[in-house]
């Protein structure tokens, strides 16, 4: 196990810069008021009870040390509660793959029959008020990992308490976000070194909050702080291993992650899900990952000829790989004689080979994969299907160059020939696969 030393799991919750702006920037729309009075550590009122919040009053609660959390204070207009949770839950069970849980489970009324006893304290409905108004997608995320943790306690008989509790650590799991920098939120934010400690931080921010509120269970808390971790030990905060990750938390940790493939990826999402799952089988529980896995099935990829499949996704890694690195020998000399397109292909190959690598489906990728997928028809197929959308992207990006530069083909310039030469040599090999 590698523990992280600089977690402090006793600190008191925090509320934090980031946190405190998210408060008062909704507030300038949605109306919030103090409902007591905020005191510092030192017992100096701040505000007084039945003040309006407003940006103003952002500078005086920042300088200071709260007495006390400040979502226990403040109540908002419209605020989140049971009804709404419901609502967007509902809302989510119409997806296609909501729809299949509903579907295993035995309806939409038992899979969302555990929210009815849903804890929701004041200062946790607040909490999920400001996702909703500052990150809506956050708290959609939060209600999609719900909906997945409870098709899977379900699923594996957890009862209706044991379920009732999943819900609410599934729907807290990501509170610690809203406590982080936005600028985690920026994709060209890279996260890297020291800087993943702000990462790191956030399922620590949750548990604390979590824990901070009696009508909880501790396991709730427990599963919230663990919603990171991996089977194989290579998750955070603390790099738990198999059997230290609490039942609860193995749950969440998967349902985090089949929900995630679901809200960012537009394309192929249960392909790209089924493949990662088969491909990192160590990292999540594999009970769990076999109540999934159906889900995912698709009637064009199942029954599918293993070697047929393999021939297939050797052929589009092998056309991709070309292409990846006869751009990588034709940019580096002439970077500055093509600026414009270059780095317009520069930005579309490297999203691209981004998405091939979340999905394990890189060319570098492949000779670990192979044999991990050996006789497995589906899985193959999977894999050959996410390379031949990326083939496809591979086309568009051509057909969008030689759109938009007509003139590389006059090649009137080393950098246009090298960019005219990569769109020809491209277009060859697509056309051969």
């Amino acid at each position: 196990m590698v523990t992280n030393p600089s977690i402090d799991l006793n600190a008191p919750p925090p509320d934090g810069p980031h946190y405190l702006l998210a408060v008062t920037d909704m507030a300038e729309r949605c109306p919030v008021v103090a409902h007591s009075a905020i005191y510092n550590d030192s017992g100096i009122k701040l505000v007084e009870k039945g003040a309006r919040i407003d940006a103003r009053l952002y500078d005086r609660l920042v300088q200071h040390r709260l007495q006390d959390g400040i979502d226990g204070h403040l109540s908002a207009e419209n605020a989140v509660d049971l009804h709404a949770i419901a609502a967007l839950a509902r809302q989510r069970c119409q997806e296609p793959l909501m729809q299949r849980m509903v579907q295993a489970v035995g309806g939409e009324a038992r899979l969302l029959a555990p929210l009815e006893s849903l804890p929701l304290p004041a200062p946790m409905a607040f909490k999920l008020t400001v996702m909703r108004e500052q990150q809506p997608a956050l708290l959609a995320h939060s209600v999609g990992v719900m909906l997945v943790a409870l098709y899977l306690g379900l699923q594996s008989g957890l009862d209706v308490p044991g379920c009732t509790s999943l819900a609410a650590a599934a729907l807290l799991h990501d509170i610690g976000v809203l406590h982080m920098d936005p600028i985690w939120r920026d994709p060209a934010h890279k996260v890297a070194g020291a800087g993943r400690k702000h990462l790191v931080a956030h399922p620590v921010t949750a548990m604390l909050l979590v824990r901070a509120q009696p009508d909880y269970p501790p396991a709730v808390a427990q599963a919230v702080l663990e919603h990171h971790e991996r089977m194989d030990g290579t998750g955070y905060p603390r790099g738990l291993e198999g059997g230290r990750i609490s039942a609860m938390g193995q749950v969440l940790l998967l349902a985090e992650v089949v929900a995630a493939f679901f809200d960012k990826y537009a394309d192929h999402p249960a392909q790209r899900l089924s493949l990662t799952l088969r491909l990192n089988h160590r990292k999540f529980p594999a009970p769990l990952v076999a109540l999934v896995l159906p889900l995912l099935a698709d009637a064009s990829t199942t029954g599918a000829d293993p070697q047929t499949m393999q021939h297939e996704a050797e052929r589009h890694a092998s056309v991709l790989a070309q292409a990846f690195a006869r751009w990588a020998q034709l940019r580096a000399p002439l970077a500055a004689s093509m600026p414009e397109a270059g780095a317009f292909i520069d930005a579309r190959l490297a999203a691209l080979q981004k998405a091939l690598t979340e999905a394990g489906a890189h060319p570098r990728q492949l000779a670990d994969m192979l044999p991990l997928l050996q006789g497995d028809g589906q899985g193959l197929a999977e894999l050959a299907l996410v390379g031949g959308e990326a083939l496809w992207q591979l086309q568009a990006l051509v057909n969008a160059v030689q759109g938009r530069w007509p003139r590389l083909a006059e090649r009137a310039s080393a950098g246009d020939a090298a960019v005219a030469d990569w769109c020809d040599a491209c277009g060859q090999w697509l056309a051969g696969v």
